[in-house]
């Protein structure tokens, strides 16, 4: 009984929030009629019409005047569809990708490098991360990414824009058959929403390493429910949706600072809040199975391509070079990982091999399309020394608990492909490159860390007084699987 009562609070705030959703006014309402006046004065016309002349003219304008008519008012950050066949194909195709490094990718990545009685509890994580951030998405967060901001409280609208988009697309309100957002108007407006669906899903997926072993998985749910609309929605903004990072000329091709720096850095607030596992330090909590993160990290390196050949948003050259780029730099960073750790273990593992190559796939993240191939080797050649100092050396040295090394890979080299971005990006490449520098790559990151940092704390502190945060002591110690989803692996 004690334990149902103690369970009612969080059952009758699910229900209010499930009720306040439907509520919403204009939420779920029927979304406008396609206009088709204007094709039937075309062809009123086009019958009254006598002469060949007349109706040569007609032919011509009628279509130009069927695509120029939306299907009602566009929103701020709309434009009418003109639909790319080749675009729209190779996009479909990248979201599937992507979702395919959160599912299964980044879930069976994950899944082997922890002890095997939490193996099912970490990948139920990247499951309830998904369906978390989806439904957030379709309500305020894509709106709030990509909207484009209002007049509000005595603040004129390009203020307003420089910070947060806007409210107007909440529930998708406004989207149509025949909207597109206007910086992609090759593309339908709901596979772009779709697209970028794919990377809010593993951003937060990504922070989930860092705490692995020791979550409530209520607090995780209300975790990535606030830190997708408080930290992702705002930052992906500034610099993909037209705020003041992006307009600065901060250049972040796929999610270097959006992605992996947000991720990074909340994952590392997020190990020093909660602490460290009990027994970290003291006892050997070796992977439990290499081979499954080995299919995780094969999947992630496909899934890579869509990540990063996607964002060109169309099937062409700068797709085809960011596609290139990411297989070098993930090749030369998993090599260089695996001398460091030979130099210094006198073997390279499997886990070290694999992690290597994470870490050239995140720091080619912000460049991918910017710089030329032989940017890309040096930057992953790089990656991997540096990538393998944060995990091992530094987590050493300061004694935090970053249980997979969600800062020490994602966040360190976030950081490095960010800043090299800088210096490698190239006009030949990509004519956005101009003015390409390190200070303005490192205003940009120093953004990105400071609102991640504040704002993931504050939100954990909110978990910790609502859902808590940590399981107790016992269900650590016999583990997750078991305590908190009541399943186990046979053991064979």
């Amino acid at each position: 009984m004690s334990q149902l009562l103690n369970r009612l609070p969080g059952a009758l705030a699910l229900c209010l929030l499930t009720a306040a959703l439907f509520y919403a006014g204009g939420a779920f309402a029927a979304p406008a009629e396609p206009v088709a006046a204007a094709a039937a004065a075309v062809t009123e016309t086009a019958e009254a019409v006598t002469t060949e002349a007349a109706a040569a003219v007609e032919a011509v304008a009628a279509p130009e005047e069927e695509e120029a008519a939306p299907a009602g008012p566009l929103l701020a950050h709309q434009a009418v569809a003109e639909i790319d066949p080749a675009a729209s194909s190779w996009i479909l195709t990248s979201t599937a990708l992507v979702l395919l490094m959160t599912l299964p990718g980044l879930a069976l990545f994950y899944g082997g490098m922890v002890r095997r009685k939490n193996v099912i509890a970490t990948i139920t994580q990247s499951v309830g991360v998904a369906a978390v951030v989806s439904l957030a998405w379709f309500a305020a967060g894509y709106s709030l990414a990509f909207g484009v901001g209002q007049p509000m409280f005595g603040f004129d609208g390009d203020t307003v824009q420089a910070w947060i988009g806007s409210t107007q697309a909440v529930f998708l309100n406004g989207v149509t058959m025949e909207t597109a957002y206007s910086a992609a108007p090759g593309l339908p407006e709901y596979l772009w929403i779709a697209f970028q669906l794919t990377f809010a899903i593993i951003t937060p997926a990504l922070v989930t390493g860092a705490f692995a072993e020791r979550i409530k998985y209520s607090a995780l749910l209300l975790f990535t429910g606030l830190w997708t609309l408080l930290v992702y929605s705002p930052i992906c903004h500034w610099v993909w949706g037209g705020g003041f990072l992006g307009s600065a000329g901060v250049l972040d091709f796929a999610g270097g600072a959006v992605v992996h720096v947000n991720s990074g850095v909340a994952g590392l607030v997020c190990a020093l809040f909660m602490g460290p596992r009990k027994g970290y330090g003291a006892e050997v909590m070796n992977a439990h199975n290499p081979v499954l993160t080995m299919i995780g990290a094969s999947l992630l390196l496909v899934g890579w391509i869509g990540f990063n050949a996607g964002s060109a948003w169309a099937a062409d050259a700068i797709a085809g070079v960011a596609l290139l780029n990411t297989l070098l730099a993930a090749m030369a960073a998993s090599l260089t990982w695996k001398i460091v750790e030979v130099m210094e273990k006198r073997k390279p593992s499997l886990i070290g091999v694999l992690s290597g190559l994470v870490a050239g796939l995140v720091a080619i993240t912000p460049a991918a399309g910017f710089v030329d191939p032989k940017g890309a080797v040096i930057i992953g050649l790089i990656a991997g020394p540096v990538c393998y100092a944060s995990s091992v050396w530094l987590k050493k040295l300061l004694r935090y608990d970053d249980s997979l090394d969600a800062f020490g890979i994602h966040g360190a080299g976030g950081l490095l492909g960010a800043i090299l971005t800088g210096v490698f990006a190239t006009t030949a490449v990509n004519s956005l490159s101009e003015g390409a520098n390190i200070p303005t790559q490192a205003m940009g990151l120093a953004w990105t860390i400071a609102w991640s940092a504040v704002v993931t704390f504050v939100i954990l502190v909110i978990c910790k007084f609502t859902t808590g945060l940590r399981v107790s002591d016992a269900q650590e110690a016999e583990g997750l699987d078991t305590t908190l989803h009541g399943e186990a692996l046979e053991r064979v």
